[in-house]
């Protein structure tokens, strides 16, 4: 089949490099970096995974900045691109989303659409209307960062928007790039407002579950107890399990403060308190990390890297500048070691590339994940990392 991605993050790449093992992928974005980075088979995105298999696989995969290029041929068109939550409005900016469905319906009106961009309830239904094409679905993607490669191959559950034969097509073909046998992958037909909800609703749950730990976090290291070993006993209740319990200074990354906060504007009217709290608990967390920091007395505080996650070049919304905001708000002194920031400032803030004086300049290092490069100075870090799991 003939089948275009729009977009080259972590999505739109892991799935077509997989659905370009047997099918014809043409990948479009406006980065002319990531685009010839394709082109010569090396990837745009930090990730083993996914550079092996594009080096070392023979794809039929294409990328280009031109969109007529991409769309006039395609059967399927997969929208992948970022949504950001833009506060003056209370929702996702999906200007464009809209945009690249203007742009499809103009070059190639026969096209399947299929957006798999994190969208607010009843976008979907809206672009239909509005464009008056009955073929635009939307799928959500449930991919971890570091991971989009192994979970599309073995994914969870594939939910597709949409009851056609058509729709059903689609949802075969992420069956067939899958290493899981199709027995024990579940994929469920729905109307699109409803897998919208699953996506939003999925991940709020994971945001509620991370803020929980990090709750019970707070109140040990307070109470003077040990979380790890609390943790450790909560975590072995089958019903409850050990996962996405390991502390942090909060949840970040590409999809959970933002859908969190997409869900908590869609309760508006409705009737709630657990959503809210979601959301409240992830400024409260961070709060306190500044707090416990603070009580420290240090003139300088060296930040351990900017990332979310260990493998991962993304520190996109991460939890560790909203707190180095926050000390720096205080007037500590902030530096720097992130070896994905090239520049020696990053908004004034000085950047060592050198790790061995970044430490012996800080007073304290922070560090929302710990790696073996600060084994040596354990005392001098503070961090809420007691399982070193993302």
């Amino acid at each position: 089949m003939n089948i275009t991605i729009v977009g080259m993050g972590y999505v739109g790449l892991s799935l077509g490099i997989l659905l370009a093992q047997k099918n014809n992928v043409i990948l479009l974005d406006i980065s002319k970096i990531k685009v010839d980075l394709i082109n010569s088979k090396r990837s745009p995105i930090k990730d083993k995974k996914l550079e092996n298999l594009i080096e070392s696989k023979e794809l039929k995969l294409k990328a280009t900045l031109n969109q007529k290029e991409a769309f006039l041929n395609s059967e399927f068109i997969i929208i992948a691109t970022p949504t950001n939550y833009n506060f003056d409005t209370g929702s996702f900016d999906t200007s464009t989303i809209n945009d690249v469905i203007s742009e499809i319906v103009k070059i190639n009106d026969k096209a399947t659409i299929i957006i798999k961009s994190t969208v607010p309830l009843g976008f979907t239904n809206k672009m239909r209307n509005q464009f008056s094409k009955d073929n635009i679905f939307f799928s959500p993607e449930f991919l971890r960062e570091t991971e989009a490669l192994y979970d599309n191959l073995y994914p969870s559950r594939i939910i597709v928007g949409g009851y056609t034969e058509t729709a059903r097509k689609f949802g075969e073909l992420l069956l067939d790039i899958s290493e899981k046998d199709s027995q024990d992958i579940p994929i469920l037909f729905m109307d699109s407002e409803e897998a919208e909800a699953i996506k939003l609703f999925s991940n709020t749950f994971l945001a509620m579950r991370i803020s929980f730990f990090n709750e019970l976090d707070s109140f040990a290291e307070i109470q003077k107890l040990s979380s790890e070993k609390i943790i450790k006993g909560v975590s072995l209740d089958p019903r409850i399990g050990d996962y996405y319990n390991n502390p942090s200074f909060g949840y970040g990354g590409y999809c959970l403060p933002k859908d969190t906060k997409q869900l908590l504007e869609n309760f508006r009217n409705i009737p709630n308190s657990i959503i809210k709290a979601v959301v409240e608990a992830n400024e409260i967390r961070k709060n306190f990390i500044v707090s416990s920091i603070l009580k420290r007395n240090p003139k300088i505080v060296g930040v351990y890297r900017l990332i979310m996650k260990k493998g991962s070049n993304n520190f996109r919304e991460s939890a560790v500048i909203d707190i180095l905001y926050k000390l720096r708000a205080k007037k500590i002194k902030i530096i720097l070691y992130e070896p994905f920031i090239s520049e020696k400032l990053f908004d004034d803030m000085e950047v060592f590339s050198n790790i061995n004086k970044f430490i012996s300049r800080s007073d304290i290092i922070i560090a929302n994940r710990i790696t073996s490069d600060l084994d040596h100075v354990r005392d001098k870090v503070y961090s809420r990392d007691l399982f070193q799991e993302n």
